[in-house]
């Protein structure tokens, strides 16, 4: 008996002995890693990191109960991904507001001084604008939880099995000896491919016979969006950091109250950050900053197409806030384009959903910051007219805010003799209908709304992932099903049934109901991807979510008047325009009728409680003069609140006109047009009663 409790004493310390040897191996492994990946100052052999690496492989893989997730060893995972779910951010990821020139900084600074008027120049931090991809990681404990991708801003991609195996991403935040680490904190930074490792990529892809990357951008999206981790580790991504997201009360680690301070905190918690950066004191140095690196940038080893300026005090940050899009205190300020001469072999023209005709210059290949490009968009006729475009002609191409190659001016000195000039056909090259150009407008249009290409692209848009996100109904399959009259419009697929499908090409019955299970989960996407998928001009998905924001049904946005619509903030005349008039054609309104009975959510849901709360669903109001004890905006909240909606301008429409001290013409256009007026008594006394009748 003593025997065994001695045996069963010696393994006990045996165990904590591997325990302690486990620690010691996580903690040389991890400080090995951050001075080679981060400091770029290796302190160890590869050798003697490798046989330490190896060493508490072996022994995690005897004692299993002692794998963490934050261990060295699990960068990179054993099983591919079977898909990536999709995830809201905890704080939004907001766009930044470009500028393309110091003057248009000047003008962004000259806008946030009028919010603070008695700041004159503001310190700001300048950062190069790395040109990669945004993720946002989270750390519960010190340990990472979670990576996500930018996505649309506000709801993106887990690939946190991905993001493990990014060598500049510390996989547990690095503390000082008996410090405790936060316990929520969100950090975000951008991915990216170095220029040395994207060519190694391409070149082993060109040996293999596999299509090359474009840019190194688009490289690292491919990767991140890699199933299997194994595949993301080979192609060695690298992170800057240059976000840190701390509550209060965040362990022994004190929130920043700048950036500067946050970037530092960033680099003492173990992440990479860029060391080109720069505390700016005044407009001046952010434009000796900028300038600086305008040519010093294309000795850099990634790419950077610009400058982010973020202004350096959180407390200034918080009181300037957001707009509808950007945030106030930051911007990019991005460098010009960058313009290469090629050749022009032809003039191809797209026919877009809205009947839109684009010529599109088919180019002899050329590199162009960083991608190879072969095509260019004419824009229109106008534009064509203005270039006086020959074929063969050497033309000068850049690309439009770093995306879309556009061509710039030709150079007629070198047109071949006997050149031939281009103009824009008279008929659509889809369906030979006359084109018309209506005026005012830039755009030349196909107007008939049988032409196939009008149609593929309602489709097509409607099937996108922004709009019904219906999957499998891709380009090749919608010309197939237009091919063969399978249907004529977005209504026609709610009609469709398995049986339908099945006597198609290659449509087995597996596929046929795959597609119709997709179909049918359309329905349940929420009022604003419909309204984004119907594709009335000018309405992309961030405009769709405002009108659904503001009319909470189909029937609130086509009752409503131009004015109403144009009262949104972001929305503006040009918009509210387009959409009323897409609401007065009859065909429209048929194919609504149809989505409607279809089932399709073509209103906001609410849950009960918000349900009773909406009182004056459907009223109109309208505020003029001084009340008595609100403020106009407290009475504005207080009729948004149950469900009414406040408008500038009064109409034959408007419900209400509430009327203070000194209201001037609206309350005389109020009585011609017979509309109620009602005091401040009178709208609290309507919003209690109709509280009381609900």
């Amino acid at each position: 008996m003593a025997s065994q409790d001695a045996s069963q004493d010696a393994s006990q310390d045996a165990s904590q002995d591997v325990e302690h040897r486990v620690s010691e191996l996580r903690s040389q492994l991890r400080k090995a890693s951050y001075n080679y990946y981060v400091l770029d100052a290796p302190d160890l052999p590869d050798s003697v990191y490798d046989r330490l690496y190896r060493e508490l492989q072996d022994l995690e893989e005897k004692y299993p109960a002692l794998l963490t997730a934050d261990s060295p060893t699990q960068r990179v995972g054993a099983q591919p991904a079977d898909q990536f779910t999709s995830v809201a951010h905890n704080i939004p990821l907001y766009s930044l507001e470009n500028a393309f020139d110091t003057d248009e900084y000047l003008d962004w600074q000259a806008r946030w001084q009028r919010l603070e008027p008695d700041i004159k120049e503001a310190p700001a931090v300048a950062e190069l604008k790395i040109d990669g991809n945004a993720l946002a990681l989270t750390y519960e404990n010190g340990v990472l939880t979670r990576g996500v991708t930018r996505g649309d801003g506000t709801v993106g991609e887990d690939i946190t099995q991905n993001v493990r195996t990014i060598r500049t991403i510390p996989l547990r935040l690095q503390m000082s000896a008996g410090q405790n680490p936060p316990p929520v904190v969100e950090v975000r930074g951008e991915a990216f491919l170095p220029l040395d490792v994207f060519e190694e990529i391409n070149k082993k892809r060109e040996a293999e016979g596999t299509a090359l990357f474009a840019n190194p951008r688009n490289a690292a999206a491919g990767t991140l969006r890699q199933l299997d981790s194994r595949v993301v580790a080979e192609r060695r991504l690298d992170f800057f950091a240059y976000t840190l997201l701390m509550p209060e009360g965040s362990g022994d680690v004190q929130p920043p109250g700048n950036q500067w301070a946050a970037l530092e905190c960033l680099q003492t918690l173990g992440f990479r950050v860029n060391p080109n950066r720069q505390l700016c004191e005044s407009a001046a140095a952010v434009a000796s900053y900028y300038d600086h690196w305008e040519e010093a940038r294309h000795d850099l080893p990634y790419l950077t197409d610009g400058v982010v300026v973020k202004l350096n005090s959180f407390e200034l940050q918080d009181r300037l806030g957001f707009t509808n899009k950007f945030p106030r205190w930051a911007i990019a300020l991005k460098y010009p384009a960058e313009e290469v001469p090629t050749i022009l072999e032809k003039v191809t023209v797209q026919v877009g959903r809205t009947g839109a005709i684009t010529p599109v210059a088919e180019l002899a290949p050329v590199q162009l910051a960083g991608t190879s490009v072969a095509r260019a968009t004419l824009h229109n006729a106008d534009r064509l007219a203005e270039l006086d475009l020959h074929l063969g002609d050497t033309v000068i191409v850049r690309k439009a805010g770093e995306i879309i190659p556009e061509v710039v001016r030709v150079l007629p000195d070198l047109r071949p003799a006997g050149a031939k000039a281009y103009y824009l056909p008279s008929t659509c090259p889809v369906c030979a209908q006359p084109v018309v150009k209506p005026e005012g407008e830039a755009v030349t249009r196909c107007v008939n709304g049988s032409c196939p290409a009008i149609l593929s692209g309602t489709l097509r848009h409607w099937a996108s992932r922004n709009a019904m996100d219906i999957s499998g109904l891709g380009e090749r399959l919608v010309q197939s099903w237009l091919d063969q009259s399978v249907v004529t419009s977005i209504a026609d697929l709610y009609d469709l049934t398995i049986e339908d499908l099945l006597p198609l090409e290659r449509m087995g019955k597996q596929l046929a109901k795959k597609l119709i299970d997709s179909i049918q989960a359309s329905k349940q996407r929420p009022w604003a991807k419909v309204l984004y998928g119907l594709g009335i001009r000018l309405v992309g998905s961030t405009n769709a979510q405002l009108l659904a924001d503001n009319f909470p049904s189909v029937t609130a946005l086509a009752e409503a008047d131009e004015a109403a619509i144009a009262e949104v903030y972001g929305i503006g005349p040009e918009i509210a325009q387009s959409v009323t008039q897409w609401f007065q054609v009859p065909a429209n309104r048929q194919q609504l009728a149809r989505l409607q009975a279809a089932g399709l959510q073509l209103a906001s849901r609410v849950d009960e409680a918000a349900a009773s709360s909406q009182t004056l669903a459907g009223k109109s109001f309208v505020l003029t003069g001084t009340l008595p004890t609100l403020k106009r905006s407290e009475a504005k909240d207080l009729i948004q609140q149950a469900g009414g909606r406040v408008s500038s301008s009064i109409s034959a429409k408007t419900s209400y006109v509430v009327v203070g001290d000194k209201a001037g013409s609206k309350q005389a256009k109020a009585e011609s047009l017979g509309v109620t007026q009602l005091s401040e008594a009178d709208l609290l006394n309507l919003l209690e009663t109709e509280l009381i009748r609900d």
